[in-house]
């Protein structure tokens, strides 16, 4: 008898195969005495020099599989494992307390990830789940115990587990591995991430799926809809088979429209964007047919190194994403350090609410020297294509007025010096904070463009971390308080005759597509793999027609009443 299990759909996409579990074997660690420290020191020594030899793999792995800003993760774990702090608590507690390599281990990490686990914000929750890893690899070592790794599997499989790791989904062959779905994790998880980038369908967060399914059993992953069904009847096999076929073609009629404008049904058009995070991932954008880049993280280039970038590494970065992009518009982000975005080599205060505190433009305007290397750069790789400055986290007038004036100076410097700098720089900056979005028509007078980043705004707007499970039913995209807040900013822009884009989560979300191009959005920027997506929907939709539904949209009282009406009206 079949079985239909519910989840969270995080990679789109229909797989049919048998399960395969990936359960880590336990590894029950036994407190014993020893005679000699320096032996079992060198045990440790051996099991760390083995698990980097892993890591490195990994990492290289990753960066060919999925990019360089995916295999930052590994490149944690490796800090994890030179970490002296952690390193040589391990091994002042083999030698003075003379217990087993494995006890120290267990003991001194379990003290790291408590003390991780129980700060009040992500970044550092994060650390937890990485010291975790790293332990389980060391330990397995210790013991001499082989884990069963996705590495392993060369037949057609689903895995099934409670949760993947970023190692184990950076190993993870397409070849083989035609889905997973995990009892726990989110749309924002790391193995959720991985899987769209590598178009592994997946369903996520089921809570259950380890215990319903056995090893062998056939499983269907239904990552569009968010379904997992365990042992199919013959009537649900020829369904799914039916719409995997359907899905399939749909990739096909998508990718017929790689080169085409985005123009909705009655004429508009609107320019759809990819997010990127690294000079790598230029290839995607071109690949799905992104009219230009709404979003490029610089802070990457920042990350997983233990000195700030030169101004000549930065520049050739932009360079590149600049040059490959041939004239299509290129929004890069400043840097965005701080809240989940540390770099250990700046020595920042530690702070007890980061997402809240100094970071993003409020520690480019305090540390100006970090800030002007990065403006020169950019505006030396200007000439190379459609360069447009974007400012995060900006709060006040007098912030962007302040950034933008240091960009202007170090552009006159430049041009003291006779290095050439392109005179067509748009500036303009994100809004996701409240009060920008409340002051839009203030802000409209002086920036060149607006891009709203929906993932802070929403969390600032319900006071809501949207990483805190507890608190999860708060995040609302389709909330009329959200919407107010968008339609205020694109209203804003076009008084003023300033273009508006959104380079949220929601931009590819398809319930939100239709109610943002009734808004007036000019641009909508979003993962590479969702452009095509939304192309087809947007092709689709009469920007005409759903601005006639607006006002009641807007005076919905809820989000889930918002979803309904979209669903019932522009889905169909």
């Amino acid at each position: 008898m079949s079985q239909c299990i519910t989840g969270i759909g995080a990679s789109s996409g229909i797989a049919i195969a048998k399960a395969f579990k990936l359960e880590n074997p336990a590894l029950d660690v036994e407190k014993k005495s020893i005679e000699d420290p320096s032996e079992e020191i060198d045990r440790f020594k051996h099991a760390i020099d083995q698990s980097k030899i892993e890591l490195e793999a990994i990492k290289d792995h990753a960066e060919k599989e999925l990019g360089e800003d995916k295999a930052a993760i590994f490149a944690a774990h490796l800090l994890v494992l030179k970490d002296p702090e952690l390193i040589d608590n391990v091994k002042d507690k083999i030698k003075e307390e003379l217990v087993n390599a494995e006890s120290a281990l267990d003991e001194i990490t379990g003290m790291f990830i408590s003390m991780f686990e129980n700060m009040d914000n992500e970044y550092m929750k994060e650390r937890a789940a990485d010291i975790r890893d790293v332990r389980k690899r060391v330990l397995a070592h210790l013991m001499d115990i082989e884990f069963n790794t996705p590495s392993m599997i060369t037949e057609e499989v689903i895995i099934i587990s409670d949760d993947l790791t970023p190692s184990d989904t950076a190993q993870l062959n397409r070849q083989f591995v035609k889905g997973f779905a995990t009892d726990i994790g989110g749309r924002t998880s790391h193995s959720a991430i991985m899987a769209r980038s590598m178009e592994i369908p997946s369903v996520v967060g089921t809570k259950t799926i380890t215990d319903s399914v056995d090893n062998g059993t056939t499983v269907i992953i239904d990552g569009i809809d968010g379904h997992v069904i365990i042992n199919p009847t013959a009537d649900e096999l020829a369904t799914y088979e039916k719409k995997k076929e359907q899905y399939t073609q749909q990739k096909k009629e998508w990718a017929k429209l790689v080169t085409e404008q985005t123009v909705t049904a009655d004429g508009v058009h609107v320019e759809l964007a990819a997010n990127i995070g690294t000079p790598k991932d230029v290839p995607g954008v071109l690949n799905n047919g992104a009219e230009g880049i709404g979003l490029y993280r610089t802070e990457f280039l920042y990350m997983n190194r233990d000195q700030l970038p030169t101004e000549e590494e930065q520049f050739e970065a932009y360079k590149e994403v600049l040059s490959k992009m041939e004239g299509k518009p290129v929004v890069i982000r400043t840097l965005d350090i701080g809240g989940d975005k540390e770099l250990p080599y700046l020595n920042l205060p530690k702070e007890l609410n980061p997402f809240l505190g100094y970071r993003a433009i409020r520690l480019c305007l305090d540390q100006q020297e970090i800030f002007r290397t990065q403006l020169r750069a950019l505006l030396r790789a200007s000439i190379y294509g459609n360069l447009k400055v974007m400012f995060p986290m900006i709060a006040t007038l007098e912030e962007f007025r302040q950034a933008k004036a240091i960009l202007l100076e170090e552009k006159e410097k430049l041009v003291q010096e006779k290095i050439e700098v392109s005179e067509m720089i748009e500036i303009g900056m994100m809004v996701e904070i409240p009060s920008t979005a409340v002051m839009a028509d203030i802000f409209a007078k002086e920036v060149d463009f607006f891009s709203i980043g929906t993932n802070d705004l929403i969390q600032y707007t319900f006071a809501a971390d949207r990483m805190n499970e507890q608190v999860s039913y708060l995040y609302q995209p389709y909330n009329p308080s959200i919407l107010r807040l968008v339609k205020n900013v694109i209203d804003a822009a076009h008084k003023e005759g300033k273009w508006a884009g959104m380079c949220g989560e929601m931009a590819g979300d398809e319930i939100a597509i239709p109610i943002l191009l009734g808004l007036g959005l000019d641009e909508f920027s979003m993962s590479a793999t969702s452009v095509l997506p939304a192309r087809t929907q947007l092709l689709n939709l009469s920007k005409e027609e759903i601005a006639n539904h607006i006002d009641l949209i807007l005076n919905l009282e809820t989000d889930q009443q918002v979803k309904q009406y979209v669903e019932e009206h522009f889905l169909k």
